[in-house]
């Protein structure tokens, strides 16, 4: 299985994937980040990524995939226009090969909005444990947007298909996203009929009341924080 998970910078790709996997055996998983590409890297971008696809009885998590070539390399002119276009026709393809020789792949798009980005990093910056996580080419990615966002909309409307469809997932709240994740891989491979442990449907809200407040339109994740909260009054 593989799975993988692009989005702008601090989407919460790398703290999802750790979600998945804190409860995993390791020897059964892998987690790839891939660094700046060589030049042979470049070229034969496919090849690059074949080399980390799962073997039989494995699960592999992709922080960033091959769609860096949809996505942040054309966006920032790491690509030439002719290796984007050669990406954008191939894809698919490939995908639908990998998937017949038996691939389980799900592609997770981790979609933020530009204020919440913006307040990560600047969390970022104040906290000392995850002043590394941020680089001055995230403020310069973070200035082209808009290019970006052309480009993520071209990627969703030529590299989806019902055998490899984009899975797109609000993160805005880093856990709803979590779990949303979560539920999906678990929803497609698993049981169709699966409950979650709370015994709680996420589709449904509900609603309690909190010292003489009432909050209303709740999700699940909402509703048992605040019913543990009032548990402790």
């Amino acid at each position: 299985m593989c799975i993988t998970f692009d989005g702008r910078d601090a989407a919460g790709k790398g703290s999802t994937i750790i979600r998945f996997t804190e409860k995993l055996m390791p020897k059964y998983y892998r987690i790839v980040e891939l660094g700046i590409p060589t030049p042979k890297e470049s070229k034969r971008w496919f090849h690059r990524y074949e080399k980390q696809l799962p073997k039989k009885g494995e699960m592999v998590f992709f922080d960033r995939s091959w769609y860096n070539r949809a996505l942040i390399e054309p966006t920032m002119g790491y690509c030439s226009q002719k290796q984007y276009e050669y990406f954008m026709g191939k894809v698919l393809d490939w995908e639908h090969k990998l998937i017949k020789n038996g691939l389980k792949l799900v592609k997770f798009y981790l979609s933020v909005d530009s204020e919440q980005q913006l307040i990560r990093f600047q969390e970022r910056l104040a906290d000392p444990l995850k002043f590394w996580k941020f680089s001055e080419n995230d403020l310069y990615a973070r200035k082209k947007w808009e290019k970006y966002t052309n480009y993520k909309n071209q990627m969703f409307q030529h590299t989806s298909s019902n055998k490899s469809p984009w899975i797109t997932v609000n993160s805005n709240s880093k856990i709803e996203a979590r779990l949303n994740c979560m539920l999906y891989v678990v929803r497609l491979y698993g049981d169709k009929k699966f409950v979650p442990l709370t015994g709680v449907d996420v589709s449904n809200q509900y609603s309690v009341e909190v010292d003489g407040v009432l909050f209303e339109e709740l999700n699940s994740l909402q509703y048992e924080t605040l019913k543990q909260l009032k548990g402790r009054k």
